[in-house]
């Protein structure tokens, strides 16, 4: 029988629908902006993908997956549909409902000890942090994306991904490599300032399909001109459809664009304009919402995250599965510069609903602006 250990920091995310930029110190703030978990379903999702690629599987593994107590890991595997009698709990939070970081590091250990092959956690970068300072290398650890921030390269691209990781991994066809674990001061991000930071390596099961890669960073002066063409044409665009609201999403391409326009656009935030007109700052879910209720017609540009290619659902939950729906596929407007596009080969998706996330590779693919009106496909996952 193998043992795979499930942590889940269930606060992960919380802060990301509600324009916080994360969970990490400001969880009070964020239940009161009616933030709700969702770190736990996630974690359901990729426990029924396995559930479900291994049944009828010749030779598949037989698990008892080894976690924490309610919604630190049983809750997500009672939800899955695993029985009791495959489950061993070996640790409980103090408060289930205001877990820390000493909660998500007492989990890790407890479930090492019970010498699990791998481990699963399911957060963001925060959490991966916590795991690291609690196993070292000595687990290979794959993390289950639940959060705002995930840049480190120990996550799969979806939970459906963590599933079949962890299936080929068990099935011994997948080796162990290291992987940089790296995170950012929220603090600081919040304040539109973006400094990351490397915490150390990790151990983790490697297929590079299925494992989202570190974030790649790219800041080219000689690009300048190619961003004044990219903003330009959003400028058109914005022109050519005055009634329209455009969203402008988290990122340095954006902010360009931003003072392109002449906006007050935030580095890290979602902005509303209407006829070159900046009518939202920094907005939530919920104030994206009540903004499209006078403004029906809406369009969102964003840029994909450097190596990993994800243009929704890393850094900008507050465009939701429900923004989406109300704006339409063919209502998202992709840009990059051609250089962070090199190492871009695909666009992935991961809002949390599999039939958003279905409405966008159902396309197949996407045209990116790369210049002034010009566009190239690249395939979407």
């Amino acid at each position: 029988m193998e043992r795979v250990g499930l942590v889940v920091n269930p606060i992960a995310g919380m802060g990301g629908r509600v324009g916080l930029k994360g969970t990490d110190g400001v969880l009070e703030e964020a239940l009161e902006r009616g933030a709700e978990p969702a770190a736990s379903h996630r974690a359901a999702l990729m426990l029924q993908r396995f559930l479900s690629a291994c049944e009828g599987l010749p030779g598949s593994p037989d698990v008892l997956w080894v976690t924490s107590a309610g919604s630190m890991g049983s809750d997500a595997l009672e939800e899955a549909g695993v029985p009791a009698s495959a489950v061993q709990v070996v640790h409980g939070a103090a408060d289930p409902t205001r877990t820390t970081a000493e909660d998500t590091i007492a989990a890790c250990l407890a479930v090492e000890q019970a010498d699990v092959r791998v481990l699963l956690f399911c957060g963001g970068d925060g959490t991966a942090r916590d795991v690291l300072r609690a196993v070292d290398q000595r687990v290979p650890v794959l993390g289950v994306p639940a959060g705002v921030k995930m840049h480190s390269g120990v996550f799969a691209v979806t939970p459906s991904g963590a599933a079949d990781t962890l299936l080929d991994f068990l099935q011994g066809r997948l080796d162990v490599a290291e992987a940089d674990v790296i995170d950012l001061d929220e603090d600081l991000y919040r304040q539109g300032e973006w400094d990351l930071k490397m915490f150390g390596t990790a151990s983790t099961p490697y297929e590079p399909s299925l494992i989202q890669g570190g974030k790649v960073m790219v800041q080219e002066a000689s690009e300048r001109g190619l961003l004044e063409d990219i903003a330009e044409c959003i400028e058109e665009y914005i022109e050519e459809e005055p009634e329209t609201m455009w969203l402008l999403g988290p990122g340095g391409t954006l902010r360009f664009i931003g003072e392109w326009l002449r906006i007050d656009k935030t580095l890290l935030g979602v902005d509303a304009v209407v006829a070159g007109r900046q009518v939202g700052k920094d907005l939530n879910e919920a104030a994206i919402l009540e903004l499209m209720e006078r403004h029906p017609k809406a369009k969102v540009v964003v840029s994909p995250i450097g190596a990993q290619g994800f243009f929704l659902g890393r850094g900008n939950l507050q465009l939701s599965p429900e923004v989406v729906r109300r704006v339409g596929v063919d209502g998202f407007d992709v840009v990059s510069t051609p250089a962070k596009l090199a190492r871009t080969p695909v666009l992935r998706v991961d809002t949390g609903d599999p039939e958003v996330n279905g409405m966008f590779r159902d396309k197949g693919h996407m045209g990116v602006l790369i210049g002034y009106r010009t566009r190239k496909l690249i395939p979407v996952q």
